[in-house]
């Protein structure tokens, strides 16, 4: 059985990431909010820290990729559970920090997703990006365009990719690529392509709605020649999209923690707000005999506790080697939801000041937006769910 308290182990794991996103992230946010494609320097502080907490064995610091490990015998809260919960602290803080922090990308659960030992040990040092969405193809990743071509001990990779989160500032990208169009989803893999390597270009940088303090790039790839020993995992076509899809698992539980993580900052706020106009949010009276604004307030809140239980439950099957695809997705679904709708509430209740520059309410909306989005959208999580729920394939259930 699942036990709803936070493991008491990690207790000085959470107070330091409360610590870092109450006195670096936030103090800093609205300055990267306003200086867009500008890396967070205080972030480098920082990271050097959260190696050092990663080398003690802790883990757990920020989104940095976590290894489903065999569960043995009792219950278990490991890497999984630390990273989601160090997420939804730092969260708390500012997003775009942590989208921005060095070694702590989305390809690095990608590569430890899927990647052998020796690659573990080789890309564990890199700050890895993942570049997965092209001009052509946004939620369907089985129909990625980009190839790779075997040369002797080099792939060849061709294509462009857009919306690749730190992919200007990360030490490497996770690109995902086809080894054969004709065989769709089978031929996909991953490929961990360094910086610098010949053929790799970054095209340009998006302007964006949220996430500000965080780059996001376009990367085109011209005859771009990658070693054979990057190809992480089994090089096998037959082991080729489920491999790779086991990336998911992780990141979508990260997102989703990212996501309960913002919009825990904006109720906190919003209550706060609330209570200093007067406006009274009881626990003990029915939600009918309160106001309007803490009836609103309260249905947000339990919304909330909703898609946090949910984001804890995917994390926690993942430690102890439960096959968790399924509720990965509804946590990033219900999650990527919730944290819009909760965001966008709560600059309604609070008036003038939710809409002003002023509190950092209208900016917690702006960036809750990616978090319905990237790493599949709310759409496909929704249809995901309902194949599992239903016994149905993609080819039956479009």
């Amino acid at each position: 059985m699942i036990n709803l308290e936070v493991p008491g182990k990690f207790g000085a794991l959470l107070n330091q990431a409360r610590q870092a996103a109450a006195e670096i992230f936030r103090p800093n946010s609205r300055k990267y909010d306003r200086a867009e494609h500008t890396y967070p320097k205080e972030l480098d502080i920082f990271a050097a820290l959260l190696d050092g907490v990663n080398a003690s064995g802790e883990g757990g610091g920020g989104a940095s990729g976590v290894r489903r490990t065999e569960s043995g015998t009792g219950i278990r809260n490991g890497a999984n559970m630390s990273t989601v919960l160090g997420t939804m602290e730092l969260c708390w803080g500012d997003l775009g920090f942590l989208l921005s922090m060095p070694r702590q990308g989305l390809g690095n659960a990608a590569i430890a997703s899927v990647a052998n030992e020796e690659q573990l040990t080789r890309f564990g040092k890199l700050w890895a990006s993942m570049a997965i969405t092209e001009p052509d193809t946004g939620s369907d990743s089985a129909a990625i365009k980009t190839t790779a071509v075997k040369d002797g001990d080099h792939y060849v990779l061709n294509g462009e990719k857009i919306f690749v989160t730190a992919g200007e500032r990360s030490d490497a990208v996770v690109v995902w690529a086809t080894l054969d169009k004709s065989l769709g989803r089978a031929a996909i893999k991953s490929f961990v392509v360094e910086k610098g390597t010949p053929g790799m270009e970054v095209v340009r940088l998006e302007n964006k709605l949220g996430i500000r303090a965080s780059d996001t790039a376009v990367i085109r790839f011209a005859d771009c020649h990658v070693p054979a020993e990057n190809l992480l995992g089994n090089p096998e076509i037959s082991t080729g999209f489920a491999g790779v899809m086991q990336t998911f698992d992780n990141t979508r539980p990260l997102v989703a923690a990212m996501a309960v993580g913002l919009a825990q900052a904006a109720l906190e706020e919003t209550e706060r707000l609330l209570t200093q106009a007067g406006i009274e949010i009881s626990y003990d009276i029915p939600i009918n005999n309160q106001s309007a604004a803490a009836a609103a307030y309260l249905a947000a809140e339990a919304d909330w506790e909703a898609a946090r239980l949910l984001t804890l439950k995917a994390a926690w099957m993942a430690d102890n080697a439960n096959p968790n695809s399924l509720e990965a997705s509804e946590a990033k679904a219900k999650a990527g939801r919730v944290a819009t709708e909760i965001t966008l509430r709560c600059v309604e209740l609070c008036g003038t000041i939710g809409y002003s520059e002023n509190a950092l309410l209208e900016k917690w909306a702006r960036d809750a937006k990616i978090l319905d989005i990237f790493e599949g959208t709310q759409q496909i999580q929704q249809l995901i769910v309902a194949r599992r729920l239903l016994g149905k394939t993609s080819a039956q259930l479009k």
